[in-house]
């Protein structure tokens, strides 16, 4: 099991973005959902991608299809985790599929069946690849001024970590309580740096 991406909610338009570019990262090319009505602006390393992610449209986000995911909840509720860790390729927890309509044809997502709004929410893609291995017109920008490789541990603060999801436990994910956070590790810290979004986002970088 590996990390895909991460999602992180951030206001129409992901205007949050400007802060990681700031930083020295290179954008690559965001994604419009159709039917599940988000959108995106994505970031990308040599193993995996984090997404900024938002509410596009407001009937889509809320039809029969997209309602189940929670993520109309999960991206305009202040409470809940602003935060999305999706692994690849298989995962051992409990999930249902999710087939949105922008999906190829048989394509599913599968989302975790017992984690609580308070936590990110754990899902899975079996057809999830790491950016360095994409091809032809799926490539995207690897080489960032900031010097960053690839992701190598996070670490997720949740309000409380006394009652976590089986979905949580088999993350191999670090835990700690306080305000949501989320710590992304680069390269295994080898410089011994880090760097806090703060207020812009929930998110700190250490490399």
């Amino acid at each position: 099991m590996q990390i895909d991406h991460l999602f992180i909610r951030v206001s129409p338009g992901g205007a949050e973005a400007e802060a990681l570019r700031a930083f020295g990262l290179s954008e690559g090319s965001g994604n419009v959902h159709p039917g599940q009505g988000t959108a995106n602006r994505r970031f990308f390393f040599a193993n995996a991608f984090i997404e900024l992610l938002w509410i596009a449209d407001e009937t889509e986000i809320a039809n029969q299809t997209t309602r189940p995911t929670m993520l109309r909840e999960r991206l305009s509720d202040g409470d809940a985790s602003p935060f999305g860790i999706c692994f690849r390729p298989a995962v051992p927890f409990a999930t249902w599929n999710y087939a949105p309509a922008y999906l190829p044809p048989g394509m599913q997502i599968g989302i975790a069946t017992d984690a609580p709004l308070t936590e990110p929410m754990w899902f899975h893609t079996s057809a999830g690849k790491a950016p360095a291995a994409f091809e032809g017109d799926r490539r995207q920008p690897l080489h960032h001024a900031a010097g960053l490789g690839s992701i190598t541990a996070l670490r997720c603060t949740l309000p409380s970590v006394a009652a976590l999801s089986s979905a949580a436990h088999a993350s191999g994910i670090a835990f700690a309580e306080g305000p949501h956070l989320l710590e992304i590790s680069f390269d295994h810290e080898t410089r011994g740096l880090q760097h806090d979004f703060r207020p812009a986002l929930p998110l700190i970088f250490k490399y």
